[in-house]
């Protein structure tokens, strides 16, 4: 007897709900500001950030599980399998907090100021199974971008230039977040949301320039976050790509800019 698609193709594996995230943007939306961090300023407190935002993006798929289901009461047999996997996780984030803590210079901790908030607002929506809305998502990409100001800071660096790429990827989220909810609502037949667009784009826009104030070497990565919005906008334009398309174009504009941003600040 052939099994059903559903059964064979559709159903998660258990573990798999639990310990992988759903949301495929956010595994770029977290690699970028490491490799940004990383690339500008190098170091082995910087490598320990950065698997630790790795960590942490993994982690937040059995804290909201594990938080879902005790704020309604129930235990469920994913509600142990999710806190069994953020134990284990929760570790290894202690281990890189430490490593970076004893190799890294202690100003890296600062961006966490700002960052704390912004998580804690997509966590909020999180335990109210609210995760997909708009305010969630540009809140934890801003937050997670910070991981590149720490990475450069525990090597050394200005606060000017940390401020700078934070900026940059914060501009590059608010542009791109929008964008794409608005081209997966086109394909599913939803209403357009042109004003939200709009409106991340001049956000977008008023960042990169405040970046490019901060410090003279990311001013090659505003100019590319400028030719984000206005690709972007010839693009939203025609008909929604699909979904496969929409996400490798997105893949690429982000390490296109982390590269031409990297590159910027290391030129002499």
């Amino acid at each position: 007897m052939s099994q059903s698609p559903v059964s064979s193709a559709s159903v998660r594996p258990p573990w798999r709900a639990v310990a992988i995230p759903s949301e495929h943007g956010g595994w770029g939306l977290t690699l970028e500001p490491v490799l940004l961090g990383l690339l500008v300023a190098p170091s082995v407190a910087g490598a320990f950030l950065g698997l630790g935002a790795l960590v942490a993006f993994l982690a937040r798929t059995p804290l909201k599980l594990a938080l879902i289901d005790s704020r309604r009461g129930r235990e469920l047999q994913r509600t142990s399998m999710a806190r069994r996997v953020l134990a284990v996780e929760v570790a290894v984030l202690a281990v890189c907090a430490l490593g970076a803590l004893l190799s890294g210079e202690a100003e890296l901790w600062l961006p966490l100021l700002g960052a704390v908030p912004l998580v804690a607002v997509e966590l909020w929506f999180d335990v109210r199974s609210r995760s997909r809305r708009l305010v969630p998502e540009l809140a934890g990409a801003v937050g997670v971008s910070a991981v590149a100001a720490m990475i450069v800071l525990a090597a050394g660096e200005t606060t000017t230039l940390a401020g700078a790429l934070w900026l940059i990827l914060a501009a590059r989220a608010l542009t791109a977040i929008p964008f794409v909810r608005d081209q997966v609502m086109q394909l599913h037949g939803r209403p357009s949301t042109p004003f939200a667009v709009l409106g991340g784009d001049i956000g977008a826009v008023l960042l990169a320039s405040t970046a490019a104030t901060l410090h003279s070497g990311v001013i090659a990565g505003a100019a590319t976050v400028g030719a984000i919005v206005i690709y972007q906008w010839i693009t939203g334009r025609k008909p929604a790509a699909s979904a496969v398309v929409l996400g490798v174009r997105q893949t690429v504009i982000g390490l296109t800019l982390v590269l031409i941003t990297g590159l910027g600040v290391l030129a002499p």
